[in-house]
């Protein structure tokens, strides 16, 4: 998606796709406590975390959802894209080690207005789809 100078970037079509990798972090998990406040200590706590649900430490579900912003910012639609909307489903814990692919695909445009609907998922090292959603950003 190329753009002249000054120029508004072209709209990007139906059906493309862009992703991107991280394995999450223990500095990961620290440093988005310290930047959202969220110190629940099923993030940052073992002891407390080994007797929840999950058996240890999880990620934000906030932090894993950040990726798809990633995306959106720096590759699809790509700079300049501002967020209008994100819905999430959250299916499955990411935990400290796990690397994590953001995808996103364009599913739909309102090109008269600049508006683009992608889908959004994250899945795990072993292909589990630990959430999904829907963006819609304008461009």
């Amino acid at each position: 998606m190329g753009e002249a100078a000054g120029s508004r970037p072209a709209l990007p079509a139906v059906g493309m796709r862009a992703t991107l990798e991280r394995t999450i972090t223990e500095e990961d998990i620290v440093r988005f406590a310290e930047i959202t406040g969220d110190r629940n200590p099923v993030h940052l706590d073992a002891a407390w975390a080994a007797h929840s649900p999950f058996g240890k430490r999880i990620a934000h579900g906030l932090l894993t959802a950040s990726l798809i912003g990633g995306i959106l910012g720096n590759q699809l639609p790509g700079p300049g894209a501002i967020y209008l909307s994100q819905t999430l489903r959250f299916l499955a814990p990411v935990y400290i080690g796990d690397t994590v692919t953001a995808s996103v695909e364009v599913i739909a445009l309102r090109a008269e207005k600049r508006i683009v609907t992608l889908r959004t998922e994250c899945v795990n090292q072993q292909g589990a789809l630990v959430l999904t959603g829907e963006a819609v950003v304008k461009c």
